[in-house]
Order: structure tokens, then C-alpha cells, then sequence
């Protein structure tokens, strides 16, 4: 089989893996509280990353870090896994999971808006064109579609996912430097993350035997939402001609997410949901757009 039609089906299958991740969050959160579920996932997750480094003999790569490249992790750790699935997490424990995922998938805007203070960069008229559209998307789900009288359903639990989507895109601007092998920072991003998850259970949860429903869910979201699915993007990323042939694919994830949610967990899917997220989307691929544009323009 040629690299480009395997490099389509290593992100068909990380694709479907993610459309996944709403409809196991919220079921899993039936049985498990928030923290409860980020812990018994990330113990799953540091275990499937183990074995990966384990069988790419990459083990050895741990002992040539540094301690600045050990506290860059720490801090990393902090941001994902811990603060950006405990926000995540708590999110989807009070509003509707197509709410949750949809105003979630605002990170690559909020990306932008927080390249501005920490990377120095300017923002062009079209960044500022995706960022009003992509927001009336946020207010058309915030509002269920009531979008002139501004009555938000649940405006606490919106800043939730909105601010889940900072997080994210705090932990991608910090580690866009970081030139170390992927899997192994991923891997101890997960081992520090996990110290704080554990302090942090330990102060506002508490430890239990979760019922087999509730594992099997853990496990479920600590493999396929945090773990290997990472890891098999990255494969198609790499054995894809151009990072655009596969990356546009990502942006079938929160449509496919709706699909799962209406059928698996029975949510019914508001009409203000798929407008909402159709603007978001459209303000995504503006600005992707422009800035590929741009990068072709330089070059040439």
C-alpha cells in the first residue's frame, strides 16, 4: 500500500477515535466524578506511552534530558494533562456534551489571541475577521440561538470548555520550542501531570474502586482521547505528502462528534448547535487559510 493512502487511514481512524471522546466523557462522568476520571485515565495513558517508548527503544532517550527539560515538562504536565482535563472534565459534568465539544473546538482562535501578548505576533485584518466570526458561533451555542437578546443558557458553564480551549492553546504555544522527541515529552507530560492529579484527588475527591462501567470508560478515554490516538495522527502527519492532505480532516471531528453524541448518548442535537459550529469551523479554516497563504507568499 502506498504512504499517501496509509498516511488517510492512520487519520480516518485517529479521527474516529476523537469523535469518540464527548460521548465517552459523558458517560464515564456518570460514574465518575471529574478528577476521578482524569486519574484511572492518565494512569492508562502513562502505561500505553510506557510500552510505546518501550517498543520504539526510546527509554533511553529519558536519561539524556536535562533538568531544565525535566521542569519545561513539570510545567507542561501541569497545563496537559492536569488543568486542561480537570477544566474539560468539569465542563462536560454540567452542560450538554454537543455544548461542551463545540465551544472546546475554539482553541485554534484562541491560539491566535494568545500569539498576540507571548510570541510578539501582530495581528492581521483577516485573523481579526476568523475571531468575530468563529465568537458568533460561541454566542450562537451559548444562547441556543437566541443571539440578539443575548440570554446565555448556561454562562457560567460556557466559560468552562472556553476556557479549556485557553489551556490548550497555552500548552501548544509553550511547546512549540520544545524540539525533544514527541512521544517521550508526551510521556512525561503525563508522569508530572499525574503527580498533580494525584495531589489533587487526594485534597477534593477521594480515592474509590471505580464500578467496572466506569473503569472500562477511564481506560477507553486514557487511550484513545489522551494516548495512542496522538500517536497515530503524528504517523499520518508524517507519512502524508503535505501536512494539509490529512490535517484537513480534523475538521470532521466535531460534526462526527455530534453524530455520536445524538446516537450513543441521546442528546438531541439543537439546529443553534450545528450553526454555532459551522461559524466556529468557517473562522478556523479563514484564518488556516490566510496563514498558509502567507507562508506560500514568503516563499515564493
Amino acid at each position: 500500500m502506498e504512504k499517501q493512502k496509509r498516511a488517510y487511514i492512520y487519520a480516518i481512524i485517529s479521527i474516529l477515535f476523537w469523535s469518540t471522546a464527548a460521548s465517552a466523557f459523558k458517560i464515564s462522568l456518570k460514574y465518575l466524578d471529574s478528577l476521578q476520571l482524569l486519574f484511572f485515565a492518565s494512569i492508562t495513558s502513562i502505561l500505553a506511552l510506557f510500552v510505546i517508548l518501550l517498543v520504539q527503544n526510546k527509554l533511553n532517550l529519558l536519561k539524556n534530558y536535562s533538568k531544565q527539560d525535566y521542569l519545561h515538562s513539570a510545567l507542561l504536565g501541569f497545563l496537559n494533562p492536569f488543568l486542561y482535563y480537570v477544566v474539560l472534565f468539569r465542563a462536560y459534568s454540567i452542560l450538554p456534551a454537543q455544548e461542551a465539544i463545540t465551544l472546546n473546538y475554539t482553541w485554534p482562535i484562541m491560539l491566535i489571541l494568545l500569539s498576540i501578548p507571548i510570541l510578539k505576533q501582530r495581528i492581521k485584518l483577516t485573523s481579526i475577521l476568523a475571531i468575530i466570526i468563529s465568537f458568533i458561533g460561541v454566542i450562537i451555542i451559548s444562547t441556543k440561538g437566541n443571539i440578539l437578546s443575548l440570554k446565555f443558557s448556561n454562562f457560567k458553564g460556557a466559560l468552562l470548555p472556553l476556557g479549556s480551549a485557553v489551556i490548550w492553546a497555552l500548552f501548544w504555544i509553550y511547546n512549540i520550542k520544545d524540539k525533544r522527541d514527541i512521544v517521550t515529552k508526551l510521556f512525561l507530560n503525563f508522569v508530572f501531570g499525574f503527580v498533580f492529579i494525584l495531589i489533587a484527588i487526594l485534597l477534593f475527591s477521594k480515592m474509590i474502586i471505580p464500578e467496572i462501567s466506569g473503569l472500562l470508560g477511564a481506560i477507553y478515554v486514557g487511550l484513545f482521547e489522551m494516548g495512542i490516538t496522538f500517536i497515530i495522527w503524528l504517523k499520518a502527519l508524517k507519512l502524508s505528502k503535505t501536512t494539509a492532505q490529512v490535517s484537513n480532516f480534523i475538521y470532521l471531528t466535531p460534526f462526527l462528534s455530534l453524530m455520536i453524541i445524538n446516537i450513543v448518548v441521546a442528546e438531541k442535537i439543537l439546529l443553534s448547535t450545528i450553526i454555532g459550529l459551522s461559524f466556529i469551523v468557517v473562522g478556523i479554516i479563514i484564518q488556516k487559510y490566510c496563514s498558509e497563504l502567507k507562508q506560500n507568499t514568503n516563499v515564493q
